[in-house]
Parts: C-alpha cells; structure tokens; sequence
C-alpha cells in the first residue's frame, strides 16, 4: 500500500504533470490537445504521461493513429485540490 502511494506522490510532484491533469480534468486528450494548453514538446508531454499512466493515475486508449489518455479516478484531483487548499490558507 505505501509503495502505491508513494507512486503516486512522486508522479504528482511535477508542474507539468500537474497541468497535465488539469488539462484532463476537463476531459480526455492526445497528446496534441494536451499540448495546445501546455507548450512542451509532444515528446516531452509523452514522457510525463507515460509516468501518470505507469502510477496509474491516468490510462490510454489507442484509437486510429492517436492515444487517449483520461484520468482513471477524480480522487485524484481531490488531491491537487487540497493542496491548493492548503497553499490559500499557508498564504494568508
């Protein structure tokens, strides 16, 4: 269990996997959606979501000559949320 969640604790600790996730929140994306949004190589934005996808944070679906990625579960982004809960009130 905590190998588990130390997994995912270290895919989470990037900004741009963080964005990423935003990004996703929104809905599913290939890579060159994802990449409207964040402006990194697609080779670089493929690396990041290859280390969600191996915590298992998001998971991919090939269709035609694209991959799809979607987060597997919104408890995730409890997560971010309340890390952003806790920057407001440490900001204050």
């Amino acid at each position: 269990m905590e190998e588990f969640q130390v997994n995912i604790f270290k895919a989470l600790a990037h900004p741009i996997r963080i964005k990423i996730l935003k990004k996703l929140y929104e809905g599913e994306g290939c890579v060159c959606e994802i990449n409207e949004d964040i402006e990194f190589s697609q080779a670089n934005l493929s690396q990041h979501l290859k280390i969600l996808k191996d915590a298992k944070i998001v998971e991919a679906e090939k269709r035609g000559m694209f991959i799809y990625y979607k987060i597997r579960s919104s408890k995730v982004m409890d997560l971010i949320k309340v890390t952003e809960e806790i920057y407001e009130k440490e900001s204050r």
